[in-house]
């Protein structure tokens, strides 16, 4: 499903990665655990992962879906 871009969200004393739009929560202990499955999902979906730090704002983004070539850097 195109657009359900992946998020890695603090959650209490634990980190959760989430699906947009709702569909599907896991927790883990560390940022890094969060991380590592986050990408995993984002990699299989071929959809952006966003990480988020401890206050909520978005820190990291990686795309692995299908980038446009024509901008530059």
């Amino acid at each position: 499903m195109p657009g359900q871009d992946i998020h890695v969200v603090p959650a209490d004393d634990r980190w959760a990665v989430e699906t947009e739009g709702g569909h599907g929560r896991e927790t883990f202990d560390t940022q890094a655990d969060a991380i590592a499955a986050g990408t995993r999902q984002a990699k299989e979906k071929k959809v952006e992962l966003l990480i988020h730090g401890r206050d909520g704002k978005i820190r990291e983004r990686n795309s692995f879906g299908n980038d446009p070539r024509d901008i530059p850097g």
